[in-house]
């Protein structure tokens, strides 16, 4: 259940009205909580306009995801048997026009995009609105000039929108044999060792091959053994899954190869995860978003059926019901009925 679920914020005076904005607002808290529980304090909410306890908590969440972050760092540095790392966390070459030519399998995970859905776009698109200006006016340069080396800061957005503050290289390079140029830009992120971290979860996901119980069978087969890394591809398939909720998932072949596994290990692997398939997920995923939608927004069912991945009404309504009991059309009167009686 996420914070979205069940979640009512209240004003000391009044209550507020759960509008489609704070709703939207609430939808990127909840992304945030998601992601820091993961173990990720690289993202971050772009700050609004509003004066209200949403945004209070918007900076709260900001400012300790910044100093968690500083603080696994700090660590590296002071503990000499945790030395620091330097990841290339994202990877892109643009061609001469500035599309994208190559993305790394990362950059797709931190981004929660689809491979396909990066491919062919301008870079642009995937970077915050207050990083735009200064991105053209990098750009422009870049054209300027055979050669080009710079450093620079920008704010990623993620399919969810939420930031993603990183320091990036730039570089140019010629395509043998023609007169055109490529830009690679580089995301290096430093990190310390976090195996510590996730030790407890590898504890009840890592099975040992050894019988436990005297009364088990010898000859019966041994459960495949996920290693950490194992464990991490699976989390960030996860990830992209909610992120995703209203694209057709591809093939589970192509979707394992994305996330750098194979089939067999992303459907083993998800199901001692998250205790079930990953196409259940999925259309679990869609209606808990879909109830949400109906719940606390004016958004029209047709429009919350497409926008969950959904390609027709009837059969939102009867995956709806199966799952819960009611209709959705049922829920959207029961919702409009408690907000008028409040």
């Amino acid at each position: 259940m996420t914070l979205g679920h069940n979640f009512r914020y209240k004003r000391k005076c009044k209550p507020i009205k759960m509008d489609a904005v704070i709703s939207q607002r609430m939808e990127l808290i909840n992304q945030m909580l998601l992601e820091m529980a993961s173990g990720n304090f690289f993202y971050r909410i772009e700050r609004s306009t509003e004066n209200d306890e949403l945004e209070a908590l918007v900076v709260t969440l900001n400012m300790l995801a910044e100093e968690i972050q500083d603080t696994i760092i700090h660590q590296g540095f002071t503990n000499t048997e945790k030395t620091i790392l330097d990841i290339v966390q994202m990877s892109f070459i643009l061609d001469s026009e500035g599309r994208i030519q190559m993305v790394n399998q990362q950059a797709c995970n931190v981004l929660s995009y689809l491979y396909e859905d990066i491919i062919g776009n301008y870079f642009e698109v995937f970077i915050a609105k207050s990083s735009i200006q200064k991105w053209k006016k990098t750009w422009k340069q870049i054209k300027k000039k055979a050669f080009f080396d710079t450093t620079m800061s920008l704010k990623f957005k993620s399919k969810g929108n939420l930031l993603i503050p990183k320091n990036v290289y730039i570089t140019t390079f010629q395509e043998p044999n023609t007169k055109y140029s490529k830009t690679l830009i580089s995301v290096v992120h430093r990190s310390s060792f976090q195996k510590q971290l996730d030790a407890s979860l590898k504890e009840r996901v890592i099975k040992d091959s050894k019988s436990s119980d005297n009364d088990k069978s010898k000859t019966s087969k041994p459960k495949l053994r996920l290693s950490f890394e194992d464990i991490r591809k699976i989390r960030e398939g996860h990830d992209i899954i909610i992120n995703n909720l209203d694209t057709e998932l591809p093939s589970l072949r192509d979707f394992a190869l994305q996330i750098g596994t194979n089939e067999f290990k992303l459907k083993y692997g998800f199901k001692e995860l998250y205790g079930t398939t990953v196409h259940r997920f999925l259309m679990q995923e869609r209606l808990r978003k879909a109830q949400m939608m109906i719940q606390y927004s004016d958004v029209s069912l047709k429009s919350i059926a497409y926008r969950v991945g959904f390609k027709s009404m009837p059969h939102f309504s009867r995956s709806f019901k199966t799952r819960y009991g009611y209709t959705p059309s049922a829920l959207r009167k029961n919702s409009i009925s408690t907000e008028k009686d409040r």
